[in-house]
C-alpha cells in the first residue's frame, strides 16, 4: 500500500511540474513558457498585480478601454497599445499609467483617430522636440525617465524626477520654449515608488 502512495506521489509531482513548464501563453504573450521567463517569481507576481491593478482603473474609467487598448507590464516598465479618439484621452490614460504603484517607465504606443491641422501637428512636434533636446543637454536631468506630448500648445509631461530640483529643471526648461500655452505635469518622485529605479 505504501508503495502505491509513493507511486501516486509522484506521478502527481510529475504531472504538476510538467505544466508550468509546457504552458503556452505567459506574460512575454503566446508561444513563450512561463518556465523561461527570466523575471523571478516575486517579480512576475508584482507584474501581473500592476497589469491588472491599471487594466481595472482604465476600464472603470472608460468601458470601451477593454477592447481598444492592450496592457502589459515587465519588471515594472508598462507597455501600451491600442486606439483613442481624442488627444486628451491618451494624456489620461498615460497619466493613469504613470501612477500606477511601481511603474518604472511608461512606453506609450496608444494611436490617435481623431485627425490634426498640418500646421498645429508641425508646431506640436517642434515644441516636443526643442524640451527633449534641451533636457538631453542638461546634466541635472535624466530624460529618458520622462514621456513628453505637446498638444495645441500644451505640453504635458509625465515621469519619475529624482528630486525636487529634476522637477524644477524639468519645468523651467519647458517654459523656457517659445509659444507653449502651458505646462502640465504628473511627476512622481522616485521616493514615492514601491520599487527603486536602477
Amino acid at each position: 500500500m505504501k508503495l502505491k502512495n509513493f507511486y501516486l506521489i509522484i506521478l502527481c509531482f510529475l504531472v504538476l511540474t510538467a505544466c508550468v513548464g509546457s504552458s503556452t501563453r505567459g506574460v512575454f504573450g503566446t508561444g513563450v513558457s512561463v518556465a523561461l521567463d527570466p523575471r523571478t517569481l516575486g517579480t512576475q507576481i508584482d507584474d501581473s498585480i500592476m497589469q491588472k491593478n491599471l487594466q481595472t482603473r482604465l476600464v472603470l474609467n472608460e468601458k470601451k478601454y477593454l477592447i481598444k487598448l492592450s496592457v502589459k507590464v515587465l519588471d515594472g516598465r508598462i507597455f501600451l497599445r491600442g486606439t483613442v479618439d481624442e488627444p486628451e484621452e491618451k494624456l489620461r490614460v498615460t497619466k493613469m499609467a504613470w501612477e500606477t504603484k511601481g511603474a518604472r517607465s511608461v512606453n506609450n504606443n496608444i494611436k490617435i483617430k481623431k485627425k490634426f491641422s498640418f500646421k498645429n501637428s508641425a508646431q506640436d512636434i517642434l515644441i516636443t522636440s526643442q524640451l527633449k533636446t534641451a533636457l538631453i543637454f542638461n546634466k541635472d536631468v535624466k530624460s529618458a525617465n520622462f514621456n513628453i506630448e505637446t498638444i495645441n500648445k500644451k505640453i504635458y509631461v509625465f515621469g519619475i524626477a529624482r528630486d525636487d530640483n529634476e522637477k524644477k529643471e524639468i519645468i523651467q526648461e519647458a517654459k523656457l520654449i517659445v509659444d507653449v500655452d502651458e505646462v502640465i505635469t504628473s511627476i512622481l518622485m522616485i521616493e514615492d515608488l514601491s520599487r527603486q529605479r536602477e
